[in-house]
């Protein structure tokens, strides 16, 4: 049975594009909390476009450069402020704004139906400053997002982090595990699929934490520096894991294995026969037998190029006639000389060695 798709994320692109213009060290977000400091309410529309001014009447035109101080004065009069879309100049302000009033909205107040309704209708980011509450609310494409304050943004991320930290040891075990049987060729569908759940479960919490760090701005930097170093080569490992086992057709390549583990809903992730049915492997079962084209270990030989790897690949089909191909054989290949075969050579040799001894030691 296939799986559904996973729901939209709540930050996706459109909205994470405007969680960075109004990121803390930015003059936007500046200027909002100099509002919320003065208790007051604003509905800020980020774009001036011909679509935006279709939904605007009355206001004046300033066209003035934005600083921050201007954006929580202006913000004293009722109506909208219209920005640039770059937020480098206020464009309008005191402006009325006229959505299409059959827009569904979720809101009950008129500044924040307002909001959501020009978000729906025109692709532009609204953002609503509750008087009452001091909630900043960004609008776009139909999808909200409330601020929440630094600290408690910092929390989850640490935490999202602990997790990330969790998955990624277990990825490396299930990983190093995969690279010991490929050398004694025991691989079965279960030990792929695992490596591709554990890669996946990886890949969403960094995806996860990525919207963290753009909500913090600048205040994100050694959330991103964490980042990086627990996700290093996950993403290309994941890319590799799959080029060695998924099964092409001519209407299926690896772009579309990707595509379809990313599609997968958490419940089916955790089902290791969907993770498969994504390498379109048949009927297959779990513990059917596969052999690895010889890709992922491969790539793991120092200053050897993904296309000799193609190359390599290409002639003997598999990891195991590769590696038990001669210095003769593999210099036969297109792009591998004496010195490149013996690299090769020596590399999988070495590699098969660690494998076993991490295995079984």
């Amino acid at each position: 049975m296939p799986a559904q798709p996973r729901s939209e994320d709540p930050r996706s692109e459109a909205m994470l594009t405007a969680l960075h213009l109004v990121a803390p060290g930015t003059q936007l977000r500046e200027g909002i909390d100099r509002i919320l400091q003065a208790r007051m309410g604003a509905l800020i529309v980020i774009g001036d476009g011909p679509d935006v001014l279709s939904v605007c009447s009355g206001g004046f035109l300033l066209d003035s450069e934005f600083t921050p101080q201007r954006l929580s004065e202006l913000a004293k009069m009722d109506g909208a402020i219209v920005l640039a879309s770059d937020c480098s100049r206020v464009a309008r302000a005191n402006v009325h704004l006229v959505p299409d009033p059959n827009v569904p909205t979720s809101e009950t107040g008129t500044r924040h139906r307002t909001a959501e309704r020009v978000g729906r209708q025109i692709d532009v980011p609204v953002i609503s400053i509750s008087e009452d509450m001091s909630v900043v609310t960004i609008h776009r494409r139909g999808q909200k997002h409330s601020l929440e304050p630094i600290p408690q943004v910092l929390a989850r991320s640490d935490q999202a982090l602990q997790i990330l930290g969790r998955y990624k040891a277990r990825l490396d075990t299930v990983s190093s595990a995969l690279s010991a049987l490929e050398v004694e060729d025991l691989v079965t569908v279960r030990d792929v699929a695992t490596v591709l759940q554990r890669a996946e479960m990886v890949r969403r919490v960094a995806e996860e934490i990525e919207g963290y760090v753009v909500e913090l701005g600048a205040d994100g930097r050694l959330v991103l520096l964490q980042l990086d170093e627990l996700i290093g080569g996950v993403a290309e490992d994941r890319r590799l894991v799959a080029k060695d086992y998924f099964h092409e057709g001519d209407d299926f390549d690896l772009l579309d294995v990707l595509r379809d583990l990313a599609a997968l809903d958490d419940e089916s992730l955790l089902d290791l026969n969907s993770v498969a049915a994504a390498l379109h492997l048949g009927d297959s079962p779990l513990d059917g037998a596969m052999q690895p084209r010889g890709f992922r270990l491969l790539h793991k030989i120092p200053r050897l190029p993904e296309v000799v790897s193609d190359h390599v690949v290409a002639r003997f089909t598999n990891l195991q006639k590769i590696m038990r191909a001669s210095i003769v054989d593999l210099t036969g290949v297109d792009g591998v000389g004496e010195v490149r075969a013996r690299a090769i050579k020596e590399g999988l040799a070495r590699l098969a060695e660690t494998s076993i001894l991490e295995r079984y030691v």
